[in-house]
């Protein structure tokens, strides 16, 4: 559509007739978010309450559609980008973030780790070396203060803050171990989020297929990057009430891990009246195709 088109509709979201609108508003919808300033800029310039409230409701409606177009493109093409999958889930809440802003926060942090590595290390040593990057120098911890809160898993505010929940402090982990060539991947355990680090022959897409063996040991972010063997993961789950599983002991996909995420947002919005949050989450997380994984 061109930009005098664009316009032209633009000037007509404040019509009192509902049909008009309705008829303008679904024109718009058809649009890309690069129309957005152009909205912008006509709530600015209106002091209607009504026509400024039709604007909102329209930016944030191309925004949400931008977001879902995002996680369509990224489970059929790129899951394999975690950090990505991560920063879609960021964007839902912050629309105008961009992927460069948390990529160079990451590398900053796997620069870090990189300076205090060298090729005579053990799997051991490699992770206390990133546990004291992280959790010494940088101070990331699990946030204790509003453990339920929606930005514990918003990747781009446990950057800023350096407080997150088990899964958000995992992906930062497993994302700059994997940028050094260290195998960590997250495990999908339940009521908790560790990773485990794999020994070097494994192969993560025949993992399922391997014995546990493949895993040299497990690592909990939450506690400082605390090295746990399998027998202290069998009674986590027996200290659960959990029936054992093979899938609480290896590696889950990029998929699993952000449909975790977005189902920690969703019941924090639940859980917090906010409904329309709720149902947005829900209609993303329907794109997983199991919004109770």
């Amino acid at each position: 559509m061109d930009k005098n088109k664009i316009q032209a509709l633009i000037t007509l979201l404040d019509d009192p007739n509902e049909e008009i609108f309705s008829t303008v508003e679904g024109e718009l919808l058809k649009e890309e978010v690069d129309i957005i300033p152009d909205l912008e800029k006509a709530w600015e310039t209106t002091f209607d309450s009504k026509h400024q409230k039709r604007l909102e409701n329209l930016i944030h409606n191309i925004q949400f559609k931008n977001v879902k177009s995002g996680f369509r493109s990224w489970l059929a093409n790129s899951e394999d980008d975690l950090l990505y999958g991560a920063y879609l889930v960021s964007k839902y809440q912050y629309p105008e973030l961009t992927y460069q802003s948390i990529n160079d926060k990451i590398n900053q942090l796997r620069k870090d780790v990189w300076l205090e590595l060298n090729d005579h290390l053990t799997a051991l040593e490699k992770v206390r070396i990133i546990n004291h990057i992280l959790f010494d120098v940088h101070g990331y911890t699990r946030n204790n203060s509003n453990f339920m809160a929606p930005q514990n898993s918003l990747i781009c505010d446990v950057l800023d803050t350096r407080k997150g929940n088990p899964i958000s402090l995992s992906v930062i982990y497993s994302v700059i171990a994997l940028r050094l060539g260290i195998p960590v991947y997250g495990v999908n355990l339940p009521k908790n989020f560790i990773l485990a680090y794999l020994d070097d022959a494994a192969d993560l897409n025949t993992i399922a297929q391997e014995t546990e063996m493949s895993v040299l040991f497990y690592i909990n972010p939450i506690n400082k990057g605390a090295v746990l063997g399998r027998k202290e993961i069998e009674f986590f789950v027996k200290q659960q009430k959990l029936e054992p599983k093979v899938n609480y002991f290896l590696p889950c996909s990029n998929k699993d891990i952000v449909q975790r995420m977005l189902n920690n947002i969703y019941y924090a919005y639940e859980t917090s009246g906010h409904k329309e949050k709720a149902a947005e989450i829900q209609e993303l997380l329907s794109l997983f195709g199991n919004i109770s994984g």
